[in-house]
């Protein structure tokens, strides 16, 4: 990590959040070898100076909800304004700006089966700054979601990893999210470490059934729980997406390769103009050069790549960025 201001054990931090996001402060300290105020105050100051945010997020892939990314192209001086109001939405889990503020990018996963026709036929369409909307469908993940990116950074030991995964459900439910769970997803995606006493307030039921609901919820892959900062923190400015088309022999061998690359931060197989969307991080400009010219133009099966670079998130997880 190169950086002034944040070091090593700040890495080794988020990589543990990233392990297990709900891991208390005295177990990662046990695991980093640190005390219990080390951590805490490591993890305020990356809250109030990279951003940091532990939210639970629902698993589309899981749950075999429609997932999908927008591309949505404006009038220059209307993207801003598109973004802050895709934002605002529900439905939307990710929203930013690329191509010099000219296009708006979203990831949406519509809730109930209306909203998708809301917005792509109803809201969108209507807007008159907008010109062209591109939708693509997710069909399968590669990378991300419960994968984060800061392990490829190798911070953790295998023993460290396995120290701080909670142990396997015994007998795993499928993935499902019930009715009832709402009010607990609903605290937990703004905060998810909240404490149980907080979720047994907000949900009514008992404190062990509240934990032993989370836990079957993650057990079964349909809620994880995700983290975000900014990744200028850990010394990489510099994103892009790309949109890859590869043969279709080649997709899936294409994609588990991508996934396994360390500029790599989400890798998906997708339905639309494009087969692969990826999600890359940079030290700089020359490192994206690097990467495009080096491991991925290595690789067999690719025959298009178009490489949109990213100005600015606008919303991230479940709440709007920061400015």
């Amino acid at each position: 990590m190169e950086s002034d201001t944040f070091d090593r054990l700040d890495l080794q931090l988020l990589a543990a959040l990233e392990t297990d996001g709900r891991a208390s402060f005295s177990r990662i300290a046990a695991v980093l070898g640190v005390s219990d105020q080390t951590v805490a105050r490591r993890y305020r100051r990356l809250c109030a100076q990279a951003g940091l945010r532990v939210v639970a997020m629902r698993d589309g892939y899981a749950l075999g909800q429609d997932q999908w990314m927008l591309r949505i192209r404006c009038a220059p001086d209307s993207a801003l304004a598109i973004a802050e109001a895709l934002a605002k939405r529900r439905d939307t889990s990710w929203v930013g700006l690329a191509s010099g503020g000219t296009e708006v990018l979203c990831a949406t996963r519509p809730r109930h089966p209306g909203d998708h026709d809301d917005l792509l036929l109803g809201k969108l369409p209507r807007t008159p700054s907008v010109v062209e909307i591109r939708a693509h469908q997710l069909l399968h993940r590669f990378y991300g979601g419960s994968s984060g990116w800061i392990r490829k950074f190798g911070a953790l030991t295998g023993e460290q990893i396995a120290a701080l995964r909670t142990a396997p459900e015994a007998h795993p439910v499928p993935p499902r999210l019930d009715p009832e769970d709402e009010p607990l997803l609903a605290v937990l995606e703004r905060d998810g470490r909240a404490s149980y006493p907080e979720l047994q307030r907000a949900t009514g039921r008992s404190e062990s059934a509240v934990k032993r609901r989370l836990a079957q919820l993650r057990a079964s892959g349909a809620v994880y729980i995700d983290t975000e900062y900014q990744t200028e923190t850990v010394g990489y400015p510099v994103a892009a997406i790309l949109w890859i088309t590869a043969a279709p022999a080649a997709l899936h061998s294409v994609g588990e390769a991508l996934a396994a690359h360390e500029e790599t931060a989400w890798v998906s197989a997708t339905a639309g103009p494009c087969n692969l969307l990826v999600t890359v991080l940079a030290r700089n400009a020359a490192g994206l050069y690097a990467y495009l010219s080096g491991p991925l133009g290595r690789l067999e099966g690719v025959q298009h790549v178009e490489t949109t670079p990213f100005l600015r998130r606008v919303k991230q997880l479940t709440y709007p960025a920061p400015r």
